[in-house]
């Protein structure tokens, strides 16, 4: 499939800022599954940019701009083909070990519960495979997907409590509870073509993978049940949100700030006229 994605980020200070800098994680890297045609990131100011490659392999690129400013808006777009590969991974370029990925952090750490929960699973499965396929399925279940709530940066153990979340609390309660049996698991931020039509999105997406013996990484989207496909455009891993947070950073100044994000997701026009 031929995707075009629109992510447009907006900040409006109420003091003006004396600098602003910001880490950018929304370039895609080719792999297997996905290659990129087209892409651009632009900032309405004055703007220097440098790109490197992170310890995931993330493509960064940081941003930094000179005050005095009160607004800024930020507009990455491009164009990406994508193929189903029913959420393998391949030729991604990986620069960290696979036992690097069954690292905790503090958001996706496992509780006593999602322990419990995990070693359900693992009794009821013993095939890799299909035990993460099994805790997919019933993390859909357990966890009502919530997309008004606001907790990108909340902790596995939180979310599960409470049985409800956004997409980053089904990657952050995966990835626990795949390390809890053992499973290499890490956390991916990107954006998701709606097939129902919804072109407009407040936010990006997030999912999980798992590392399976003689398979390799393997995509798991617990929010929607199923693994990533021509659908899905991958952006950035990590152990967990804040390592593939599309936009983090800091400011200078005072004050306080608001922030409006608009993603649009779409098959590029050349496509959709065929």
């Amino acid at each position: 499939m031929r995707l075009h994605v629109d992510h447009r980020t907006d900040y409006v200070f109420s003091e003006p800022q004396r600098r602003l800098v910001q880490l950018l994680r929304v370039t895609p890297i080719n792999f297997a599954a996905q290659h990129v045609v087209d892409w651009h990131i632009d900032v309405d100011c004055d703007a220097r940019l440098r790109n490197h490659r992170d310890g995931f392999g993330n493509h960064v690129t940081t941003l930094y701009i000179d005050g005095p400013i009160s607004n800024v808006a930020l507009r990455v777009s491009g164009e990406v083909l994508t193929d189903d590969r029913s959420g393998m991974v391949e030729d991604a370029g990986e620069r960290l070990p696979t036992q690097a990925f069954l690292r905790t952090t503090g958001l996706s750490r496992a509780d006593e519960a999602i322990r419990k929960f995990a070693k359900e699973i693992a009794k009821a499965k013993k095939d890799p495979l299909e035990r993460m396929h099994l805790l997919m399925a019933r993390l859909l279940e357990r966890i009502h997907f919530e997309p008004t709530l606001d907790a990108v940066e909340r902790d596995a153990a939180t979310a599960f409590e409470a049985s409800q979340g956004v997409c980053q609390d089904h990657a952050h309660i995966f990835c626990a509870a795949a390390r809890a049996m053992g499973i290499p698991a890490r956390y991916v931020s990107g954006h998701l073509f709606r097939r129902d039509g919804a072109e407009q999105q407040e936010a990006s997406h997030a999912w999980a993978e798992a590392c399976l013996p003689s398979i390799g990484w393997v995509g798991f989207d617990p929010a929607n049940g199923i693994s990533p496909d021509d659908a899905y455009v991958r952006t950035a891993i990590g152990l967990d949100y804040r390592d593939a947070a599309p936009i983090a950073g800091r400011r200078v100044g005072g004050g306080d700030e608001s922030l409006s994000v608009d993603v649009r997701v779409t098959q590029a026009q050349s496509q959709s006229q065929n």
